[in-house]
Parts: structure tokens; sequence; C-alpha cells
């Protein structure tokens, strides 16, 4: 677990789309180590997701699955909606949820794009509005922190839709950083490296030419740990990450410090 007092999060509502995915239940997992309340929302049947939440042992009193399609606005208004029922109010909203399409950028067809752009950036919208509206009602200072990636900047062979959709990201969380700043709403992003979970993780093991390309855009020189990822969350829902706002934390193990090739 990260080195933060195990109450840091005390008092907060955390609602994190996409989390159930292989970095969400790390991230979940500690956010619920620090204390806090947390709304896991994904688009798993309830049956799965309850029988995952049990196998992980999270305390039901603070953990409450919330099942909604995040490209959806209707289901995203209720997302938010069932949270606040559930614990009364609503602190801070990680637009987490994204997926990969993965292949050359000649063969990519327009309904994968289209799938890239409106999970990864039109639900990411969708959830930030509305939970950004819902703490303006609230009248919270709360937080919207985005999962972006460190490939945002750098591109990155054959995930070409995913690093365009997080580069979108990028400036939506710098506009509405600089819009809702005057209402005490901090909005932020984490941009993690090639995390050993997932896709990537699959790819490594798999993949003789993927490893061997990773290996050399990681200048610390190992995967980097999912623990790592959900570190960073959690020192930017706390306390410690007040003063911050339009910002990027870059957790990435040096990928993004110089050109792969």
């Amino acid at each position: 677990m990260t080195p933060f007092c195990r109450d840091c999060l005390t008092g907060k509502t955390i609602l994190i789309t996409g989390g159930l995915g292989a970095i969400g239940k790390v991230v979940v997992a500690h956010l619920l180590a620090h204390a806090a309340q947390v709304a896991v929302n994904d688009f798993l049947p309830e049956e799965d997701a309850q029988r995952q939440i049990a196998e992980a042992g999270w305390p039901l009193e603070r953990c409450h699955y919330v099942r909604a399609d995040v490209t959806k606005p209707e289901q995203v208004k209720s997302l938010i909606a069932r949270t606040v029922d559930r614990f009364g109010r609503l602190d801070v909203a990680l637009c987490h949820a994204g997926i990969v399409v993965s292949g050359p950028v000649l063969e990519y067809t327009e309904k994968e794009w289209d799938e890239v752009m409106a999970v990864n950036l039109k639900g990411a919208f969708l959830v930030a509005q509305a939970a950004a509206q819902t703490m303006v009602r609230q009248e919270t200072k709360g937080k919207i922190v985005f999962t972006s990636s460190w490939v945002q900047d750098v591109p990155w062979p054959e995930i070409t839709l995913y690093t365009v959709s997080k580069s979108g990201m990028s400036m939506l969380m710098r506009g509405m950083a600089r819009e809702l700043a005057p209402k005490g709403i901090r909005v932020n992003a984490v941009a993690p490296g090639i995390v050993a979970a997932g896709m990537a993780k699959r790819q490594w093991d798999t993949e003789p030419e993927y490893r061997r390309r990773a290996e050399r855009a990681i200048p610390l020189g190992f995967m980097q740990p999912p623990e790592s990822v959900a570190g960073a969350f959690v020192f930017l829902c706390s306390e410690a990450s007040d003063y911050m706002t339009g910002a990027t934390l870059l957790v990435d193990g040096g990928c993004s410090l110089y050109p792969m090739d």
C-alpha cells in the first residue's frame, strides 16, 4: 500500500469508472484501504460484479457497485445519482474507464475509431461534466481525475486511436480545470506508463517484439507495478494535492523522457 496515513480519505465519497478492470481493482483496493467510500462503476452484470467484490473482500458498507455505460448520458446521470443516494454526497470522480484497440493505423475501421473515442473521450467528458454539476449543486470543492497515459504525447506503434483519445483527454482536463477553478473544483490527470496489468502484461508475456520494444522504452527497466498507479490516485484524491489543478501527474518510469527510437 501507499505511505499515506490509513485514514487520509476518511469521509470522502469517490466514484471510479472502469473500477473492475485490471488496474481499476488495484485503485479501488487502495482507496478503501485509506478509508474512502467508493462507488465502483463498470459494465459487468450485477451478479458477476458482486462476485468479484466478494472475492476481493471489499467492505460492503463502504463499497457500492453501479452498472452503467459511460457513453450513455442518461446512464451517467443515473450513475451519479445512485452514488449520491448511497453515500449522501460526491467528493471525487475518477474517470478511469477506457479501452484499447490494437492494430496498424492503415487498418483501423470507422467502427473502431467510434468505439475508442466514445469510451475514452466522450465517456470521460460525460462523467466529469455530470460529476462537476453535482459538486456545484452540493457546493462541494471536489476533485475530478482523468486516467490518461504517457502516450498522450509520445506516439506508440499500433495504438494510434488510443493515443489520440488520450491527447484529447489532456485538453479536456485542462479546459475543465480552467473553467471550474473559480468554483473550487480541481481537475487533474494521472498518466501511467507501461503497466504490468491487463493487455500490456499479456503482450509483455506473449509477444517478444512488444517486449523488446517496451523494455527499450522504460528507463527504469521494469514494467510499472499497478500499485504505483493506485498511489498516484490516492495522492490526487487526498488533501495533499489541494493546490493542484490542470496538471498531469506522470507516473511512467521515465517512458516520456525521450523518444523510443
